[in-house]
């Protein structure tokens, strides 16, 4: 019994070196890529070992000069702990595992935080030549070092143009789920209690953050993730390519979206807040385009989208479904 499972942890450590490799690489092809996402959703394991691989990749990319020169010093084999350790990783897992060994520990980089006003949008530029365009009311860390390129979203939304860098893959924290990703166009946004995921260009996977439950996605150009955090199921549906970072030219686009989810936006946008006086108004769809100049005229054409009135109030503006408005 415990020599088939060691076979099988064997199996999945080899697995997921192989999946690395690949990965790094470059974009999979359709069909590979749907192999890798039934292979992270065959076992809870998976997902682990992959993780795990992917570690040991960055570790050996970020110090391959001093471990080759270190196993080159070095006459005897490797200790026969880190065989088992890294399991099918061969030469550069061991490498990786060496590098621990017998240097120092790296000093950890200094995450840079970056936050835009309501209303504001800001355009950052990475040293690996990656940007990033965040929404109003946008709050986002950016850590990047030798083996990795990491950013958490707070709060909000960005847009972003990622350089390919297979030694370097570059992840987005937003609350309970991690975006992965090696060069691409995407946009994330965490409002609302939702996080959704747009793809323009290349592929990105959506999986949980460690310690968090669910299945990992894998989206390709023109698709969409959506949804609520500490949610059991995510929704995957098309998006239009040219309108994904839409609202980066000040334009919102919409096609069936909720309207909480237009008031989220919206109130990233201006100071006033806006809220819904009739929680059954929540749900209503909207599709169209609206243009955000001032506050007043995006109100208005708002109700030209969905049946509603605005009315001013202490709290901001209120929106009440408008008793003239029919079977609109």
């Amino acid at each position: 019994m415990i020599a088939l499972l060691r076979n099988d942890e064997d199996a999945r450590r080899d697995a997921a070196a192989a999946w690395v490799v690949r990965l790094e690489s470059g974009d999979l092809p359709e069909l590979e890529a749907a192999g890798f996402d039934a292979w992270l959703c065959a076992s809870p394991e998976n997902p682990l070992a992959f993780d795990d691989a992917l570690s040991v990749s960055r570790a050996y990319a970020a110090d391959r000069g001093r471990v080759t020169a270190a196993l080159s010093r070095r006459r005897a084999p490797a200790p026969d702990y880190t065989r088992r350790a890294v399991g099918g990783m061969g030469a550069m897992a061991a490498a990786a595992a060496l590098a621990v060994v017998l240097g120092p520990q790296l000093v950890a980089p200094t995450a840079v935080a970056y936050e835009t006003s309501k209303g504001e949008r800001r355009t950052v530029e990475l040293a690996d030549g990656s940007s990033i365009v965040l929404n109003g009311g946008t709050r986002l860390t950016v850590r990047l070092d030798g083996d990795s390129r990491d950013v958490a979203l707070t709060q909000g939304q960005a847009l972003f143009d990622v350089a390919h860098d297979a030694s370097r893959p570059f992840t987005v924290a937003a609350g309970d789920r991690t975006v992965r990703v090696l060069g691409t166009r995407f946009d994330v946004r965490r409002l609302d209690g939702q996080v959704a995921v747009s793809v323009a260009r290349g592929a990105v996977e959506v999986r949980p953050t460690a310690g968090s439950e669910g299945k990992a996605y894998r989206l390709r150009p023109g698709q969409n993730f959506a949804r609520a955090e500490g949610a059991a199921e995510a929704q995957v549906g098309a998006v239009e390519t040219a309108e994904v970072g839409a609202w980066t030219s000040g334009r919102l686009v919409y096609r069936g979206a909720p309207l909480r989810q237009v008031v989220a936006d919206l109130n990233q946008q201006f100071a006033t807040p806006i809220r819904l006086a009739d929680p059954s108004l929540a749900e209503a769809p909207i599709s169209g385009v609206l243009v955000l100049d001032d506050q007043r005229s995006v109100i208005r054409r708002l109700a030209l989208l969905v049946p509603v009135s605005a009315l001013p109030s202490e709290a901001g503006i209120v929106l009440r479904r408008d008793p003239a408005s029919g079977s609109r």
